[in-house]
């Protein structure tokens, strides 16, 4: 342990940013860094330079254990740490992938991220706030749901991911506001009775989609629409057609949402309007708890 009191480091590395934590041996958190060279700008030779320009004034002499999850164990990220195939137990330290360093103060282990053979789907960083979250509630039975530009559920049963689905909601709404007609109706703003109403129209006719979008650029030459309610309701068709699809997960389940912010928010509001039973938990915390587990393992094992 360093003179700081830094006995390892946490991050999650993801496509547009990297988190790290600054750990004590005791679990407390001595200071949290970001920065945002993430996966998506890097290659693979890139990764020691990054990590050691936001660590390297607080690396002690000797070796420090990072423990990694996310995108830095992709294909196209520091080195491929292999996918574990569900059903399993969230991977721990013993399937991490080592990253080759020269910095002599470095010993970084990257976590493996879950796969599912039928219907193809995979995921990397979600299984470690899934393993966070499981830490915490171990006896938890139900579905997770993980909001992001990348939706994912995953059904939880006996402390192993049974199985997930992947639904590219977020980047949906990101394309059809930014880069399609839409554009030029969507506001910045937010109208909860919209967003409800929209849920339950894709959710009770998903097959009209198309026409139910269009009809947002329609209703603002016609009926002056506000941008603020368009917005709404775009998020709440896109999110209704998801519901929709993933009934199996949610119907008559405990469903735990894994995020506080606003979209967080929005799928707790959908779940809601349909009488569903959930509740929503940090995100930020059930990462940093499963990179703590994975880090108990190495100790454990050393």
């Amino acid at each position: 342990m360093s003179q700081n009191g830094l006995c390892w480091v946490a991050a999650d590395w993801g496509t547009t940013h990297l988190r790290v934590w600054l750990m004590a041996a005791d679990g407390a958190i001595l200071e949290r860094r970001t920065s945002p060279k993430g996966m998506g700008s890097l290659t693979p030779d890139q990764y020691e330079p990054v990590l050691l320009d936001l660590l390297g004034d607080a690396l002690p002499e000797g070796e420090t254990p990072v423990v990694i999850c996310g995108m830095a164990g992709a294909r196209q990220g520091w080195i491929e740490a292999p996918y574990a195939a569900v059903p399993c137990t969230v991977p721990g330290i013993d399937r991490a992938t080592r990253a080759p360093t020269r910095d002599p103060r470095l010993s970084v282990s990257i976590l493996p991220g879950l796969s599912q053979a039928q219907p193809a789907d995979v995921m990397r960083g979600e299984e470690t706030q899934i393993g966070g979250f499981l830490a915490a509630e171990p006896g938890f039975d139900g579905v997770l749901c993980l909001p992001g530009t990348h939706c994912k559920w995953a059904h939880i049963s006996a402390r192993e991911v049974v199985s997930f689905r992947t639904f590219m909601t977020g980047e949906l709404f990101s394309l059809l506001g930014r880069h399609s007609v839409l554009r030029h109706s969507i506001g910045e703003g937010w109208d909860e009775a919209a967003f409800t109403e929209a849920v339950s129209d894709t959710l009770s006719r998903p097959a009209g989609i198309g026409a139910e979008l269009f009809s947002l650029r329609a209703a603002q030459l016609l009926h002056d629409q506000s941008p603020d309610i368009a917005r709404a309701r775009l998020s709440g068709l896109l999110i209704g057609l998801e519901l929709a699809a993933a009934r199996p997960y949610w119907l008559g389940q405990e469903v735990v949402i894994l995020g506080e912010d606003a979209l967080a928010k929005a799928y707790e509001a959908g779940l809601n309007s349909q009488s569903a039973t959930c509740r929503r938990v940090p995100a930020d915390d059930a990462t940093l708890q499963g990179l703590k587990a994975a880090f108990a393992q190495l100790k454990a094992s050393q």
